[in-house]
Order: structure tokens, then sequence, then C-alpha cells
């Protein structure tokens, strides 16, 4: 792939999941979060000579892809500017709360990518990595051609950029599957059968959401065909949108 460096803004669990993955797939990444880098000394020095830390807005100009792996409510803190003309994957996840809703989101009127293009209007959003946990990337990267590898769902309006992020998923050890635009993006957004569950199997039953979310971070990863994501992301009916924490 052209792309040799991932810019990352955001270094939550995601965040931090894809720039390890990245790493030890070649590539080179530049880590940013609200908090300032050196606040993530630490973490460079673990990953290695192939990171480094920077803001976001540095993050966004070195970056061949970019991606924005914080929370949604924050979208519009990511640099519009910096990002024009960026590929940004856009792993972000609606989970409304009592002092944040979206009502074009709780109407199902728009998707929440779509939400983040409107915001990014220079930008070229593409829908991924959204609906896998990290512990599961660590996992289930596998060569291409490996009879067990694992696809990931990709959603977006740009079909150059839907290429780009496909290519990225390869390096990173994974099959990609165009699931159409950013208002298709809903079908494995929480709610549908392609989120996580796929990816880790069945949960034990009576969770709450909260304890499905930290069942999710701690289990095996569960290889997926690109087949049963083609057929999911099919089958999948539009529900409530968001997943409620």
């Amino acid at each position: 792939m052209s792309a040799t460096t991932l810019g990352i803004i955001g270094t939550g669990m995601v965040g931090v999941g894809v720039a390890r993955r990245a790493v030890d797939a070649g590539l080179n990444v530049v880590l940013s979060n609200s908090r300032g880098p050196e606040t993530l000394a630490g973490l460079v020095a673990e990953l290695g000579e192939r990171s480094r830390a920077a803001t976001p807005a540095e993050a966004a100009t070195a970056g061949d892809l970019v991606i924005a792996s914080m929370p949604l409510a924050a979208h519009e803190r990511l640099p519009r500017v910096e990002l024009a003309g960026k590929t940004v994957i856009d792993p972000m996840n609606y989970a409304p709360k009592p002092d944040w809703r979206v009502p074009e989101l709780d109407s199902d009127k728009m998707t929440s990518s779509e939400l983040v293009q409107r915001h990014l209007a220079g930008a070229r959003v593409v829908k991924a990595l959204h609906c896998i946990g990290p512990k599961q990337l660590l996992d289930l990267f596998r060569p291409a051609g490996a009879p067990d590898r694992t696809a990931l769902p990709l959603s977006g309006d740009d079909p150059d950029a839907k290429n780009e992020v496909a290519d990225l998923l390869d390096v990173l050890g994974f099959d990609a599957v165009d699931l159409g635009t950013l208002a298709e993006s809903w079908r494995s957004e929480p709610n549908t059968p392609l989120y996580a569950l796929p990816y880790v199997g069945q949960p034990p039953s009576g969770l709450t959401p909260k304890d499905f979310v930290t069942w999710v971070q701690q289990a095996p990863g569960v290889p997926t065909s690109a087949a049963l994501v083609r057929e999911l992301g099919a089958a999948a009916v539009r529900g409530p949108a968001g997943f409620q924490l």
C-alpha cells in the first residue's frame, strides 16, 4: 500500500490497539490525544522507533491515513483544516447519555459517520474498525490468503478512500467487505448482528450493557469470514441507534 504513516487521534483502547497492530505490521504511527504529547511518552517508548507523539493537528498532518479514535461526543474537536483532503477512518460509535444525545441519530435521519462527515466536510470519511475490539484485532490478524482470515466491514461515500482503507486493513491482516455508503453504515453499528458478536462468539446470558463491554474487551477472537460479514450486513434491519451504556 502507498500509506506508510497512520495518524491516530485519540489513544483510548481502540487507538492504542490499532497502533500496536500497525507498528507490528511495519507502519509508522503518530499518536495524539487531548491531554498533550508528553502524556504519551510511555506508550511511545513501548511501541518503539516506528511511533512518535504529537498534537491532534500534527497527527492529522503527518498521517497518510488518519484514524479518529475518540468518543463520538468529542468529534467536533477533530481538526478540520488539517484533515481536509485526507481519508479519515471513523471507528466511533454512538453511545447516547442523559447529557448528550443527537436527535438526528436517535431518529435515524442520519448515521454517526454521516455526522462526522458533516463536520469534516473537506475529508473523506470511511467507517471501519468500529465493530471489533482491540483484543480481537490483536488476536485475529492473518496473512493474505489464510483460510481463517477475518474480514471487517467498511462503509464510505468515496470509492478511492474505501480502497485506501481496504489496503490498510489488508496490511493489518484483515480482508475488507464494502457495505456501501455512509448512509448504509448502520448495517454494522451497535444493535446489528455485525457488531462485536461475530468476532467474539455468544456472550454469557444476563449481561448488562456495561458488563457486555467488559466481556468483549477480554474475550478471545473468533475468525469471521468475508462471506459471513456480507450475509450479516445484507440481512441487518435498522433499529434504535446507539449503544446504551
